[in-house]
C-alpha cells in the first residue's frame, strides 16, 4: 500500500474566496492550450490573429464548463437534477462529464469556425494536442479532491480514500492511471503525429479513438458510480458512452486516410 497524500482540494484561502487545485487545473489546461496553438500554427505557417485566438479559448471554456455540466446531468444524474434544479449550476459541489464537456467543445469550436471563416478541421487538428494536457490536469485536480477513485485490490500501489468515501480498503489510484494514459500517452501519440503533414482530421480523430480506448480500459479498475453501478452487470456508464467513440474514431480515421493527397492547411474556406 502507498499512502495516500490527502492533499488539501483548497490551494489557497483568502477570507469566503477560496481558490481549489481543481479549478486551478482548468485554468492551466485553457493557458497551455493557447500556447500549443499559437506554437504549432506558427510552425504549420496557418494564419490565425491573436484576437481569434483569444476568441478561440474563451469559446472552448464556455463549451467545456457548459458540456461537462449539462453531459454529467443527463447522462450520470438526471433524476436528481429533475428534482433539485437550483444545483444544476451548482458546479463547485462536482459533476462534470468528459464525454458532455467533448461535445460542448466541439459544437463550440463549430460556431467558432462558422463564425470566423476557419475550417473546422485546421482548427480541431491545431487545438488536439492541447487536450490531453488538459485531462490529465483534470485528472490530477480528481485525484487531489480524492474523488473517481478505483476499485478494491491488493496490488502494492494501492491507496485508501476513507476521507472521500472510499472507506477502509485499499483501491486502484485509477486517476493517476488515467493521468499516465489519457494524458501523457495521448499526448505523446497525438504529439508526434502531427510532426508529420497528414490529411486534414487525422489528428482530431486519433485523439477521439484514443481516448475512447483508454477510457473503455481504465473503467475496469475505476469504482463505478455509486448510484449507478454497473450497467446490466458487466459496463459502466463511461464505457458504454466510449465504446460509440471508438467506432465513429476509428471508422472516420478510415475516411480521412483515404483522401486523395493532403489538403493545404489555410484558416479560411
Amino acid at each position: 500500500m502507498i499512502p495516500n497524500p490527502q492533499i488539501d482540494p483548497i490551494l489557497i484561502r483568502l477570507g469566503p474566496l477560496a481558490i481549489r487545485w481543481y479549478g486551478l487545473m482548468y485554468v492551466l489546461g485553457l493557458i497551455g492550450a493557447f500556447f500549443i496553438i499559437k506554437t504549432r500554427a506558427a510552425r504549420e505557417h496557418i494564419t490565425i490573429s491573436l484576437d481569434d485566438l483569444h476568441d478561440l479559448i474563451l469559446y472552448a471554456a464556455i463549451g467545456v464548463i457548459l458540456g461537462g455540466r449539462l453531459g454529467y446531468t443527463l447522462f450520470y444524474n438526471l433524476p436528481y437534477y429533475v428534482e433539485n434544479p437550483s444545483k444544476l449550476l451548482a458546479v463547485w459541489e462536482g459533476g462534470m462529464s468528459f464525454h458532455g464537456g467533448l461535445i460542448g467543445v466541439i459544437i463550440a469550436v463549430g460556431v467558432f469556425c462558422y463564425r470566423k471563416g476557419y475550417r473546422f478541421y485546421t482548427i480541431a487538428d491545431l487545438a488536439t494536442p492541447a487536450v490531453p494536457i488538459g485531462l490529465g490536469l483534470g485528472r490530477l485536480g480528481n485525484f487531489i479532491n480524492g474523488e473517481l477513485f478505483g476499485r478494491p485490490t491488493d496490488v502494492p500501489w494501492c491507496m485508501v480514500f476513507d476521507a472521500t468515501g472510499g472507506g477502509p480498503l485499499c483501491r486502484h489510484p485509477s486517476q493517476l492511471y488515467e493521468v499516465l494514459l489519457e494524458g501523457v500517452l495521448l499526448f505523446t501519440v497525438v504529439w508526434l503525429m502531427g510532426r508529420r503533414r497528414r490529411p486534414p482530421g487525422t489528428l482530431f480523430w486519433t485523439f477521439i479513438t484514443g481516448y475512447a480506448a483508454c477510457r473503455i480500459f481504465v473503467e475496469f479498475f475505476r469504482e463505478p458510480d455509486a448510484h449507478l453501478g454497473l450497467l446490466a452487470g458487466i459496463v459502466s456508464m463511461g464505457q458504454l458512452l466510449s465504446v460509440p467513440m471508438l467506432v465513429l474514431g476509428l471508422c472516420m480515421l478510415w475516411v480521412v486516410q483515404r483522401q486523395r493527397g493532403l489538403s493545404p492547411h489555410h484558416p479560411s474556406s
